[in-house]
C-alpha cells in the first residue's frame, strides 16, 4: 500500500520572479525578528493573506483550507495545501512545506515541524480563529502565546522605496481605468458594462507592465444615482440616466498591493444644488490634502476637516473617515487600521507612509443634491509635506461626462 505522508516538499519547477527582490524580503524579515525578540517570541505563525504575502511574497487562495507562514530565528517557511502543488513554493521567498489531507490536522503537524513544541509563539490576534487558537495550543504546546498583529501592522505602515514604486505604478494603472470608464459613460449604458471597460483596461495595463506577475482581483465599482450613497456598493445593471450623479471607483491589484481612484461624476449635466455640494467636497479634499504632512496625527487631520464641513453645515452628511493607508490590503483581506484618518486614531504621520485623502458626503434621497460625493487621491508623505501620485483630474471641470 502506498504510504501517505503528513507533509512533503514539492518544489516543482523553477522559482518565479517575485514582486520584490530577495533583499527586500530579507529586510522585512530582519525587522520582524527584531519585533519577535522584543516580544520574546521564538517563532511566529502567520495565518493572514496580508502578512504571509508581506513577508514571503506568496498570496494564497484559501478556498476553505488554512495556510501559514512560520518564521523563526533562522527559517521562513510557507505552509500550503496539496491542491496548490508547486505554485506556493515557486511564488514564495524561503522554504515551503505542503501538507496533505490524508488525515485531519496535517496543517498543524507541518507547522509544528518548523516551530517545535514548548516555545513562545507569536500569532495574529485579529485573524486567528478561536478554533485555530485551540489547535495551536494542542499541537504546539506553547509556553505562552503573544499577539504580534499590532506590531506587524505598524511595520507595514512604513513603505520601502520598492513598495512606493509599486504603489506608484498601481496608482497610474488606476488612472488608466478611470479614463476608460470616462470614455464608456453614456446615457443608457449599464453600470456593469461601464465597470467592465475600466477593469479590462487596467488588467491589460497590469499585464503589459508586470509580465512576471500573477493576475487576479482587479475590480471596479461604478455606481449611479441612488447606488452612489455607499462607498462600497456593488455594481448593478442599472442604466445611467441624464443628470445622474455617478461614482467612479477603480481598484487595480498588483501582487496583493491595492490602489484606488475614486471620483464624483455627473451624466450630461449637474444641477445647481448638486454642484454646490460637489464643490464643497472638492474644497474639503484639497484642504485635507494640504494637511497631510509629517508630525501631524490622523486625529488632528480629521478634526480639521470636520470643522471645515461644520462651518458649511455639511458635517452631518459625512459617512466615514477621510482616508487610510495603502499597501498589502484588499476588500477581502488586510487593513492597516492604525493609519486611518479618524477621530480615534492618534498615529502621527511620518515620511514613508502612504495615505489617501477621500472625503465623502452622502445626502439622502429626496433632498436637493441627493447622492454620494467622493474624491480620492493617494499621497506619499515626504520629509516636508506630501507627493500626490494620483493623476486623474477631479471636479466639475472634467467630470461632467457622457
Amino acid at each position: 500500500m502506498t504510504e501517505r505522508p503528513e507533509m512533503y516538499r514539492f518544489h516543482n519547477g523553477e522559482q518565479a520572479v517575485l514582486p520584490f527582490a530577495e533583499a527586500e524580503y530579507e529586510a522585512r524579515l530582519k525587522w520582524l525578528r527584531e519585533i519577535m525578540e522584543d516580544a520574546g517570541a521564538q517563532a511566529v505563525v502567520f495565518t493572514s493573506m496580508h502578512n504571509i504575502a508581506y513577508y514571503s511574497g506568496f498570496l494564497y487562495c484559501a478556498f476553505g483550507r488554512p495556510y501559514a507562514l512560520v518564521v523563526t530565528d533562522t527559517d521562513s517557511v510557507t505552509i500550503s495545501a496539496g491542491i496548490d502543488a508547486g505554485q506556493p513554493w515557486r511564488r514564495c521567498h524561503g522554504d515551503n512545506i505542503t501538507y496533505t489531507d490524508w488525515q485531519r490536522d496535517n496543517y498543524w503537524r507541518a507547522i509544528r515541524s518548523v516551530t517545535g513544541e514548548g516555545k513562545v509563539i507569536g500569532y495574529e490576534g485579529d485573524h486567528l480563529t478561536l478554533q485555530g487558537r485551540d489547535k495551536m495550543e494542542d499541537f504546539l504546546i506553547p509556553l505562552t502565546m503573544v499577539d504580534l498583529a499590532p506590531a506587524t501592522m505598524r511595520q507595514r505602515m512604513w513603505k520601502s522605496p520598492a513598495e512606493i514604486a509599486l504603489i506608484r505604478e498601481g496608482t497610474r494603472v488606476a488612472d488608466v481605468g478611470g479614463y476608460a470608464i470616462r470614455d464608456a459613460v453614456k446615457v443608457g449604458a449599464r453600470e456593469i458594462d461601464i465597470a467592465m471597460a475600466g477593469r479590462d483596461a487596467m488588467e491589460l495595463e497590469i499585464a503589459k507592465s508586470f509580465p512576471d506577475a500573477e493576475y487576479r482581483d482587479t475590480w471596479v465599482w461604478f455606481q449611479s444615482g441612488l447606488n452612489t450613497d455607499g462607498a462600497h456598493n456593488p455594481v448593478t445593471s442599472r442604466q445611467v440616466q441624464h443628470g445622474d450623479i455617478l461614482s467612479l471607483n477603480t481598484f487595480p491589484m498588483i501582487s496583493g498591493y491595492y490602489t484606488a481612484l475614486e471620483r464624483t461624476m455627473f451624466a450630461g449635466e449637474v444641477d445647481d444644488a448638486s454642484l454646490k455640494i460637489w464643490e464643497a467636497n472638492v474644497a474639503a479634499h484639497e484642504y485635507g490634502m494640504s494637511l497631510l504632512k509629517p508630525n501631524v496625527s490622523c486625529a488632528e487631520v480629521t478634526q480639521a476637516i470636520n470643522a471645515f464641513f461644520e462651518e458649511r453645515d455639511l458635517l452631518q452628511y459625512r459617512t466615514f473617515g477621510y482616508g487610510h493607508s495603502f499597501g498589502l490590503l484588499s476588500h477581502y483581506y488586510g487593513r492597516e487600521a492604525g493609519l486611518e484618518l479618524r477621530e480615534d486614531i492618534d498615529t502621527v504621520l511620518q515620511p514613508g507612509m502612504v495615505i489617501s485623502m477621500e472625503p465623502m458626503l452622502t445626502l439622502p434621497q429626496g433632498m436637493p443634491g441627493a447622492g454620494g460625493y467622493r474624491e480620492h487621491d493617494i499621497l506619499v508623505i515626504t520629509e516636508d509635506g506630501n507627493e500626490n501620485i494620483t493623476g486623474y483630474p477631479y471636479g466639475p471641470g472634467f467630470n461632467v461626462v457622457g
